[in-house]
């Protein structure tokens, strides 16, 4: 049965009465800046990546480690954790690399002018960033390079549908909420038909080889397929994605990948999570 409508007006101004908002009611605020002082820490390497291994956080850590997988040694990285539960991206300190405090965001001291770092934010520019850097995961062909960002920008354009409004209202809203519901399961299943579509006809997204596309939106609509977004493969039936589940599966086995995903994760199995890391021996012992 559809839920009634709601006696709810909008006032004429909008005020923040810090009301119920789910897991996030905590830290959620309408403004911006920082809430504590609290500095970064900072590892041996010229790569400093502070995250969580959210969708978003993964992009860059699997990045980073299909990187070392092909020899760019100026690569390695330390990776700190962001909880974001405990409003760590409040503090001083990483608002002054991101002032939207929202992870992730990249410290690097390697620059051309090492004694003034340069600071990126914004998974996709990061993404970008150490692509151009190290020459990899980037064609350099226009026509090449040009379909590479036009699905890296639809994914940073199409995955707040995913994340920010279709994962809060089904998995973190303090209630369900059907019509929001509703909205965003439509949008978020149009875009796996975007994407199931694309991938019947290529292998990978940008149509060549395997590319900052497709470390871009795997995270977020290949771990929706593999029931690790939401716990919602069933609910969005992601059976029905056959190109979009087989494109998926190949990019999952990838040793990087497997590396890559579970850096600065902090929930799950112990032997899948890795609080901070700072050298490729981190990993043993892992179950990747």
């Amino acid at each position: 049965m559809a839920q009634t409508l709601s006696d709810y007006t909008p006032p004429k101004v909008w005020q923040w009465q810090r009301p119920d908002g789910g897991r996030f009611t905590a830290v959620n605020r309408p403004t911006a800046g920082a809430r504590m002082d609290k500095a970064l820490p900072l590892g041996q390497h010229p790569l400093q990546l502070y995250s969580l291994a959210t969708p978003n956080g993964q992009k860059v850590t699997i990045l980073l480690e299909e990187l070392l997988e092909q020899g760019y040694a100026g690569a390695e990285y330390d990776a700190w954790l962001i909880d974001i539960d405990a409003g760590d991206q409040f503090g001083a300190g990483f608002v002054r690399l991101n002032p939207n405090s929202k992870i992730p965001a990249l410290l690097d001291r390697g620059a051309d002018q090492p004694d003034q770092p340069l600071r990126i934010f914004e998974s996709g520019a990061i993404l970008l960033y150490l692509a151009e850097k190290f020459g990899a995961f980037l064609p350099t062909g226009r026509a090449a390079r040009a379909e590479t960002l036009n699905w890296l920008f639809w994914q940073m354009g199409a995955a707040p549908y995913l994340g920010g409004g279709f994962g809060h209202f089904y998995r973190y809203a303090p209630f369900p909420v059907e019509y929001a519901i509703d909205r965003f399961a439509l949008e978020v299943k149009r875009q796996l038909d975007v994407l199931d579509r694309r991938l019947g006809e290529h292998e990978y997204l940008a149509g060549g080889a395997y590319s900052i596309a497709d470390i871009a939106v795997w995270p977020w609509y290949g771990g929706v397929v593999l029931n690790r977004v939401y716990d919602a493969a069933e609910f969005l039936a992601a059976h029905e994605y056959k190109n979009v589940i087989r494109w998926a599966r190949q990019i999952d086995a990838r040793p990087a990948v497997r590396r890559g995903r579970i850096v600065n994760r902090v929930w799950g199995d112990a032997d899948r999570q890795m609080k901070e890391r700072h050298a490729a021996g981190d990993f043993d012992g892992k179950a990747l």
